[in-house]
């Protein structure tokens, strides 16, 4: 997946949207003002694919499978960074990233939820 694909996959979350405070070339995606996924200038000056929260388990899964490794400055948040953009199937970025978009929401209080229609 390019980076436009995954835009596309992480603007279509329910609440989603997409933030630059690293600079215009890297692109962070935020549901209710907490980051879930990261791509672009940034990331690939930390040599390496995209990064986004993972549960403990996909955390743990990814890098043993040396599909990713900790992600720098967020590894104590479980977050991954791929090891490059295609490490991971369209399918399978698409779940994790679903998966990264839920986490964050869960975290959300009920009244964030409710004004983000994800109640």
């Amino acid at each position: 997946m390019d980076s436009e694909g995954l835009r596309e996959v992480c603007l279509s979350f329910a609440g989603a949207e997409e933030t630059f405070p690293f600079g215009p070339e890297t692109s962070v995606f935020k549901v209710g003002g907490k980051m879930f996924a990261l791509a672009g200038g940034f990331v690939e000056r930390l040599d390496g694919g995209f990064m986004f929260k993972a549960s403990n388990m996909a955390y743990q899964m990814l890098i043993e499978q040396g599909l990713a490794r900790p992600a720098p400055y967020l590894a104590r948040a479980k977050w991954v960074q791929l090891v490059g953009n295609n490490a991971l199937p369209d399918a399978e970025l698409k779940a994790y990233l679903d998966q990264a978009h839920a986490i964050i929401v869960a975290k959300l209080t009920r009244k964030s939820r409710k004004a983000l229609g994800l109640a």
